[in-house]
């Protein structure tokens, strides 16, 4: 985003526009940055007349010497360019040979002399990370993070003979996040879009369309740069000002404390917002309160009470653990290796000497940064083994943590072994004692194996609508955690333990999680039955024993996924053959509606993992509760971690943004049609694929030849089933003529035998609506209805007593232009309208005069009509002298405007599954 201040910026910092002019550029600086922007600029048509930058380390060139000295660009590796406070005249010699017109400084840590600063026709422009004038200076990102700003960003400035004081040529700006690291934000941010911003600069600048905008003074500060020994954590602070601290400092220079009598260095800190966990307590030099050494890391206290848990510690020889493991971190005996794993070892030696050139022998006890290596030959070594050696998992932080060869080597077996377990998951649970067991309900988010706060803090009430009273206080999941839950699917389905699986054993993990979720049915139900309002009875049998039917279906479909041989004319004299693979797509978004909780989920989310994917889940802002128990269920049963993500919170937030995510492949939905027809513009942003199950108004005919009393229970099941929160429901009866008014007689005699309670009471027949704003949107919905003209034969009001209670609905005499005959009303409102005896076509055209087609059902003896209309019905399903009999071996899904693709049975696993053709000529 650009930053508002400047409204000139505004008119010319626009990523669309289409540059003429290039210029004789020299880049000034060092780093990875500095490499991609010299690329950049290189393919943007600009030419590089020469690359200034810092001598060899330790036998290493700078990677922008690198990729300079590759494509033959003079580079010049100057020690330093000023000597006593004067330019040294080589120097500025050489530089001036190049004949630059502009001055490109991308990373320079080096005092470069105003004779060259102002010798370019153009003069010179410098990335600095901060939105200027605020953090002047060096460690820019890291006081960011320090002072707690709740927005970072860059500035590309013009440079002159102030400390970062030049006018501004533009600034771009971005979100900080509660947890965010200097990594994240250089990462994420800082890095990708400042190079983007450096060549647009050096475009803007070559079609003399860059601003020079005076920096205002006010707002303006300067720190200094952050180095160890002013680095050491001020212990009486708030916690919030203590994660700044730390986070601010991670990984340079490093907050520290005493521990112990050694200096102890802090890394990898989060705001803990939850009860005080148990563990062992640590004394803290200076700390008015003893940390808490758990499960999960050290859990240190601010002067307000709250809690920050850090991860990681160093000690003073460099040595960095877990922080769990503080109490035994000497306790690790060294592996006695075999002899396939000292061939390993050996051949990890050979990829360290490799990277580091300058180390004659790689001893045990070489370290792998204090010998000259970077993080950028972090990534190159963990590549390097993972050619090597598929089946080894490594992390960038696993390198950080055994920096010595020996170490490094001894964790690597370890981590091939298994005897790296992830320990025990440890959830926050908010618990209640109803219907005569105790619940545990998780509450925060799930991301990568782990429940954790969204990343902003931010949560909101879950509501039982029998009361009205508040659940549990749910984490309502931002932008950021959408990015983090999307990443971590990414890295599951590309690089993780999922995408080697094989299709036997994954169908093995869906049978375990299938098993425990019938282990732990009745608290599941309990859950769905305060959390969105199902009669308990309902929500065993249909909504989590169908979830449960589901998942075992799709398990058994993991290892029948197959492609086809297909003949094809052969290129001769040769032969070839020609055959389809079925593959995942990848990262899927599953945005489900609050009707049926864990039935929707499953409806999706198995067929997806059947076919290999790895997904994101956002549940209902209103019903977000057994989605979560859902998630801990998937943990037990061993999936692993980044599978399967479950983000609660707002759909027009998390919903939005995993519908536009570049990384998501493809959106399963189930919801409004309005909201449906967002997603799918949504998703255009890079054509994912797209399945929705959208809005109904499902027409059921019964004619005069039916089984009067079964049409009845079957018309009021077809209704008034789930309390009619049910996307099949009948939205609207055509009965015939001649037995339209014993039919209505029927359904108020049943209606009036109808229970409304307390969902969790056996006797229960009808529950409260799902949530406040649906019962008001039902009860105008019958306002209307009745304004219409319709007749209000029955109910229409809601009940008096807590809660959000509504009675069972007639209306009769409903015309096919009023607003009930064509909306659908999604609760218990029976709408009825006559045809005439016999007219068999006339109500086809009315059943059809819809821009829904999700479901239907007809009530007739003779078979003939049942099939001739079921012919002529344009509907995703259709129902003779039955309703709602849905199955897990039948797809389901709509026409028109209720969508496309389907849920269930074979067809669904299409959904989630590409086909690649491949064609070999022998």
């Amino acid at each position: 985003m650009l930053r508002a201040a400047p409204r000139l910026l505004r008119t010319i910092c626009t990523t669309g526009a289409v540059y003429q002019n290039k210029l004789k550029l020299a880049l000034i600086g060092q780093s990875i940055f500095g490499q991609e922007v010299y690329n950049k600029l290189r393919k943007e048509g600009h030419k590089v007349v020469g690359v200034f930058t810092v001598p060899d380390k330790n036998g290493q060139a700078d990677p922008l010497a690198l990729a300079a000295e590759k494509d033959g660009t003079p580079v010049f590796k100057f020690p330093r360019w000023r000597a006593k406070g004067k330019p040294i005249q080589e120097v500025v010699a050489a530089y001036k040979s190049v004949g630059a017109e502009l001055n490109v400084l991308p990373f320079c840590t080096q005092f470069i002399p105003m004779d060259v600063i102002d010798c370019p026709k153009h003069g010179s422009i410098i990335y600095h990370p901060s939105i200027l004038p605020r953090h002047r200076g060096a460690s820019a990102i890291n006081w960011t993070l320090i002072q707690g700003d709740k927005k970072a960003g860059f500035t590309i400035f013009w440079a002159d003979d102030g400390l970062d004081t030049g006018p501004i040529l533009l600034q771009r700006e971005c979100d900080v996040g509660q947890n965010d690291t200097v990594d994240d934000l250089y990462n994420r941010f800082l890095f990708p879009e400042g190079v983007k911003a450096m060549v647009e600069a050096v475009d803007l600048i070559a079609d003399g369309k860059a601003p020079r905008i005076p920096q205002p003074e006010e707002g303006a500060t300067y720190e200094g740069i952050q180095k160890k020994e002013n680095a050491e954590i001020s212990w009486d602070q708030p916690a919030a000002a203590l994660h700044n601290w730390i986070r601010g400092h991670d990984k340079v220079p490093g907050a520290w404390a005493t521990v112990d009598g050694q200096v102890v260095t802090f890394y990898g800190s989060s705001l803990l917002d939850a009860s005080v966990p148990a563990g062992q307590e640590l004394a803290i030099k200076g700390a008015s309160r003893p940390g808490l050494v758990t499960k999960n890391g050290l859990v240190i206290f601010g002067n307000d009470g709250k809690m920050v848990l850090v991860r990681n510690l160093q000690f003073e020889d460099g040595k960095m653990i877990p922080a769990s493991k503080y109490f035994s971190a000497d306790e690790t005996t060294a592996l006695e290796l075999t002899e396939e794993e000292k061939k390993m070892a050996e051949d990890i030696r050979a990829i360290w000497k490799g990277i580091l050139s300058n180390i004659a022998v790689i001893e045990d006890s070489t370290d792998f940064f204090k010998s000259g290596a970077s993080s950028m030959h972090v990534v190159r070594m963990l590549e390097e083994i993972k050619q090597k050696y598929s089946g080894l998992q490594l992390q960038n932080e696993d390198v950080y943590m055994a920096t010595k060869f020996a170490d490094f080597v001894q964790m690597a077996v370890r981590k091939l072994r298994g005897e790296d377990k992830e320990e025990e998951l440890v959830i926050d649970y908010v618990s209640k004692n109803v219907n005569n067991m105790t619940v545990n309900m998780p509450y925060q988010c799930f991301i990568n194996g782990q429940f954790i706060n969204a990343d902003d803090g931010k949560t909101y009430d879950t509501i039982n609508p029998t009361d009205g009273s508040i659940i549990a206080s749910v984490s309502s999941a931002s932008f950021a955690d959408v990015d983090k839950a999307v990443a971590a699917a990414k890295e599951a389905f590309e690089n993780g333990e999922w995408g080697r699986m094989n299709a036997r054993e994954r169908g093995r993990l869906m049978y375990r999680l299938a098993d425990l979720m019938e282990e732990y049915q009745e608290e599941l139900a309990t859950i769905e039955s305060i959390d969105s309002g199902a009669v308990y009875t309902l929500a065993l049998k249909t909504h989590i024993g169908m979830s449960v039917q589901t998942f075992r279906y799709f398990a058994g479909w993991c290892d029948k996924i197959q492609g086809a041989t297909i003949p094809i004319n052969q290129a001769r004299p040769n032969h070839n053959l020609t055959f389809t693979k079925k593959e995942p797509i990848g990262v899927c978004a599953i945005v489900i509606p609050w009707n049926y909780p864990l039935m929707m989920l499953a409806w999706k989310s198995a067929a997806c993992l059947a076919a290999g994917n790895t997904l994101v889940l956002k549940p209902a802002q209103v019903t977000p509760l057994t989605s979560l128990k859902f998630a801990e269920l998937s943990a037990k049963a061993g999936f692993p971690k980044g599978v399967i993500n479950i983000l609660p919170g707002s759909g027009g937030l998390v919903g939005q943004h995993l519908s536009k995510h570049p990384d998501v492949r493809k959106i399963g939905f189930t919801g409004s049609t309005p909201t449906g027809k967002e997603i799918m513009k949504s998703a255009a942003t890079n054509l994912k694929k797209v399945s929705l199950e959208l809005g109904g108004k499902s027409p059921l005919i019964i004619f005069n030849d039916c089984d009067l009393d079964r049409a009845v229970k079957m018309g009021m099941g077809a209704v008034y089933f789930n309390k009619g929160e049910n996307c099949i429901a009948a939205g609207r009866l055509f009965v015939e003529e001649s037995i339209h008014d014993e039919f209505v007689r029927k359904v108020v005699e049943e209606i009036k035998k109808m229970k409304i309670g307390d969902p969790l009471d056996r006797s229960t027949d009808h529950g409260p609506q799902n949530h406040k704003a649906h019962l008001e949107k039902l009860l105008q919905y019958c306002e209307t209805g009745v304004k219409e003209g319709a007749t209000l034969v029955y109910g229409g009001k809601q009940v008096c007593r807590p809660g959000f209670f509504m009675e069972p609905t007639v209306f009769t005499d409903v015309e096919d232009h009023m607003y009930i005959a064509k909306e659908e009303s999604f609760g218990p409102v029976m709408v009825i309208s006559k045809f005439k005896n016999g007219d068999v076509d006339g109500v086809l055209r009315r059943a059809n005069s819809t821009e829904y087609g999700l479901a239907s059902g007809i009530f007739t003896k003779d078979i003939s009509k049942a099939l001739y209309i079921s012919e002529k019905l344009e509907a995703g399903t259709v129902f003779i002298n039955t309703y709602n009999k849905t199955d897990v071996a039948a797809p389901f899904g709509g026409f028109k405007q209720s969508g496309f693709g389907k849920d269930l049975g074979e067809e669904a696993l299409h959904e989630y599954l590409r086909t690649k053709a491949i064609t070999v000529e022998y």
